[in-house]
């Protein structure tokens, strides 16, 4: 490993102490960039192809095309994570629209800002530590989640300032992740994950025709859940029904499946279907990456 981090900036791997973005960078005036949050196991990516094409979808709304393939944006992952030594990583992956001239107004003409961003993880797999020190503790939040009319859900921006409002209400209380409800008062998404409920009828999560991101570890427990015979149910529901769950956990990137041991003060915790696809997803990591 490397005494200083590198970075992957715009073609080329600098230091941390050299790497830069540009103040008249989009991305830092207005947010107006896509990016994506990965984990690296064994040196490789856990599900690039997924991870790309929801990429692809977040550039296409906000109509930035910036000229890179695929291939040339894994090659720049990998030779970040090559160049820190890193074979178990958090990988964020940013394209912003470039330097512009100073409005609103995007210009079709695209110098984009590449940014590859590494930082060591413990090793996944059977044999791996979770990330988290402990269940999470949610907190309905009063910040709604933003809907699809305004800013669709399916697009990962640098523009994260709903998620920050939500978690800035936890401050005070023991709540390390936010639940937020969509504009009716159901149950959208956590700030920066997916909620599940584990009742009598089987797996119970909210659907993706609400403002909720089309989480890549979300759709890996419903395959796993599917192989198991788990029934599912993606539904539209308040809080009250995570509530009187048997079980509650989250997922995302880095956390994984994550147990969930209270909501607004009533205790919940996981449980045997909670621990079972934690396992098989910790399973499925080790037969492909180690």
């Amino acid at each position: 490993m490397t005494e200083e981090r590198r970075y992957h900036v715009d073609g080329q791997l600098l230091p941390a102490s050299e790497a830069s973005v540009s103040v008249e960078d989009r991305g830092f005036q207005y947010g107006d960039a896509a990016f994506e949050t990965m984990r690296a196991y064994g040196g490789e990516l856990f599900e690039w192809g997924s991870h790309a094409a929801r990429l692809e979808g977040t550039c296409e709304v906000l109509a930035l095309d910036h000229g890179l393939s695929r291939a040339d944006l894994y090659e720049r992952v990998h030779e970040t994570l090559d160049a820190n030594g890193f074979d178990d990583a958090y990988v964020k992956l940013s394209i912003s629209r470039g330097v512009q001239p100073g409005k609103l107004d995007p210009q079709p003409e695209v110098d984009p800002t590449v940014v590859v961003y590494v930082k060591p993880l413990p090793r996944g797999g059977v044999d791996g530590e979770p990330v988290w020190d402990g269940p999470a503790t949610l907190r309905t939040v009063s910040t709604r989640r933003v809907p699809d009319a305004a800013i669709p859900a399916r697009a990962k921006t640098h523009n994260y300032l709903n998620g920050i409002l939500a978690r800035l209400e936890l401050r005070g209380t023991d709540a390390d992740e936010a639940l937020m409800l969509d504009g009716s008062g159901s149950v959208a998404e956590g700030a920066t994950s997916n909620v599940f409920a584990v009742d009598g009828d089987g797996l119970l999560t909210p659907p993706l025709s609400g403002p909720v991101l089309p989480g890549i570890t979300r759709e890996t427990v419903l395959d796993i859940a599917a192989e198991e015979g788990i029934p599912i149910r993606e539904a539209t529901v308040g809080p009250d029904a995570l509530q009187r769950a048997d079980e509650l956990f989250v997922t995302n990137s880095t956390w994984e499946v994550r147990p969930v041991d209270a909501l607004d003060g009533t205790t919940i915790g996981g449980g045997p279907v909670t621990e079972l696809l934690a396992r098989s997803y910790r399973q499925r990591i080790e037969d492909r990456f180690y």
